[in-house]
């Protein structure tokens, strides 16, 4: 998902049983006139994602943190649905999100990114690992698979040997038997002597 995409994720837009994600609606950056929603950047942005078992532990052990949080905060919290808050409810501030961002990074003694990166990693990771662009566009919320093959392109070319070696795998190999021409009928001698 994209940044202002995952600030917008509402508890309610997460299906714990089919183990998928609505992204409906993006953050807007806090102003003086509050929090703001929009929906997605492309109208192929509004899409499903689904999740895998990992994910949904680290979601519910997040859900249940972000409840004792709530308790801490009585009356100072404010609610928004929002999966993804700071500690009294409210949405994330991206200068906060990108702070804390680079102190993990520094942590785990990774070379600083952008946030962005994370999501270029996803698709490149999906299709370096043989998810069809096609599928990978959908998750990423491109309006058209032209998008993702554009942007990740570069990643195809070195997918040409396994592409090779997969067809031939797939192919039963058949034995060609060269084809021996039939001799030269007696006209046709004749005209090519006369020639």
């Amino acid at each position: 998902m994209r940044q202002m995409e995952i600030l917008g994720q509402q508890w309610n837009d997460l299906d714990w049983l089919r183990q998928t994600v609505r992204v409906e609606r993006q953050l807007i950056r806090p102003d003086k006139t509050g929090v703001k929603f929009l929906g997605p950047k492309t109208r192929s942005g509004k899409r499903l994602i689904d999740l895998d078992d990992i994910t949904i532990q680290i979601l519910r052990s997040h859900y249940e943190r972000q409840q004792s949080e709530r308790l801490a905060a009585g009356e100072k919290w404010e609610e928004y649905g929002l999966i993804f808050t700071s500690s009294n409810g409210t949405p994330i501030h991206l200068r906060n999100l990108l702070r804390v961002f680079h102190k993990l990074l520094e942590n785990a003694g990774l070379p600083r990114i952008r946030f962005h990166d994370l999501r270029h990693t996803a698709a490149s990771l999906m299709l370096n690992h043989g998810v069809p662009a096609i599928v990978v566009s959908k998750r990423l919320g491109h309006a058209r698979v032209s998008i993702t093959e554009d942007t990740y392109g570069h990643l195809i070319p070195g997918m040409q040997v396994e592409a090779a070696k997969l067809i031939s795998d797939l192919v039963t190999p058949v034995q060609l038997f060269p084809i021996v021409p039939e001799a030269p009928s007696e006209a046709q001698n004749a005209t090519e002597n006369e020639r």
